[in-house]
């Protein structure tokens, strides 16, 4: 953890590290099953439902038991499918969605790697998910499938063109890709904070990663009525879980890199309340933008496969690259 450990790695060091790397993993795998209760409440009350209510008090073990049930049921492999791959697939998606949490910065003294490129490897570590996910529809020998792992493909890359270039400008203007640099640049008022001055660069960037997470109403991948349930329609128990825990991890990781390039990280919002611990400002920025999703989710319908690609390459792509000729112009007019 920043701050506690010198240069020097040593067993002890190593020990630290692994403790708390299972904090971490405890921490988000916390978060994953009551981040899926809440959306299933919210979504809910939104309309006009109960939501989770019989198992637990107040419905609060409900994920819990369908977790146990995921892990206990069957596990069925297709017998044409590439058993090898086929088992690969699902780990081979968490593993980096779980790797790119090491560089995200919660407080100035609170993070696990601070790295000069930390950005450059959150998006190149996450790009990893896409060949899982073909890697799982083209192993299970479905035609459904391997339809919906190229779809998903298709949709991934396109939206990552855009995504990385609309934080480009948020790079030009802190002058680095370390994320902690990037939110101690950010001041103390609200006005100060990324988002406003890169207004364009935010908007591409919210709707590209939605689309990143395969997540209304951009969740062509696994659209049941056409695909039966997309990439994954072959997996079952533990091994689909894999799959859902993974969607839920990004929503971990986008929720807490949007807070930290756009949001301020862990700034208060305005100067005469920085008493409060900074950690509090981060959790609660986060927990706005996973309210976010979620409400996404509870209002918008799923739009089609062209729609979904015009909107990508025609407009998020020029949007992101305008941004970075505005604020090229911006800082060089105005930024002495």
């Amino acid at each position: 953890m920043g701050g506690m450990l010198d240069d020097t790695l040593t067993w002890g060091n190593a020990f630290v590290f692994l403790l708390w790397g299972v904090v971490l993993l405890v921490l988000v795998l916390g978060f994953v099953t009551y981040a899926i209760y809440f959306e299933r409440k919210i979504i809910g009350w939104m309309q006009l439902r109960i939501g989770p209510n019989r198992v637990g008090p107040l419905g609060l073990l409900q994920t819990v038991a369908d977790i146990l049930k995921l892990l206990i049921k069957e596990d069925t492999i297709p017998r044409k499918a590439d058993r090898v791959l086929f088992m690969l697939a699902p780990a081979l998606a968490y593993v980096p969605a779980f790797g790119v949490l090491a560089v995200i910065p919660y407080t100035q003294d609170l993070y696990f790697a601070d790295i000069n490129v930390g950005l450059l490897y959150y998006v190149a570590l996450s790009g990893i998910t896409t060949i899982a996910i073909v890697l799982g529809g083209w192993a299970s020998n479905n035609k459904y499938a391997l339809l919906g792992g190229m779809r998903s493909a298709a949709q991934m890359i396109s939206y990552e063109v855009p995504l990385v270039i609309s934080v480009v400008g948020v790079i030009m203007m802190s002058g680095t890709m370390n994320l902690r640099g990037i939110a101690e640049q950010q001041g103390d008022w609200f006005w100060q904070w990324n988002f406003l001055p890169q207004i364009i660069g935010f908007v591409v960037f919210v709707i590209a990663a939605v689309s990143e997470l395969n997540r209304t109403p951009f969740d062509l991948p696994e659209a049941e009525s056409e695909l039966v349930a997309g990439y994954h329609v072959e997996y079952s128990g533990f091994r689909f879980a894999f799959f859902m825990l993974t969607e839920y991890v990004y929503m971990y990781a986008i929720a807490a890199l949007t807070t930290v390039l756009f949001l301020g990280g862990w700034h208060a919002p305005l100067a005469f309340l920085d008493f409060v611990p900074g950690i509090v400002w981060f959790l609660l920025k986060f927990a706005l933008v996973v309210f976010f999703l979620i409400w996404l989710r509870g209002t918008m319908p799923r739009i089609r496969v062209d729609q979904l690609m015009g909107l990508g390459w025609k407009v998020l792509l020029p949007l992101a690259i305008l941004n970075v000729f505005v604020t090229a112009v911006y800082l060089e007019l105005f930024v002495k």
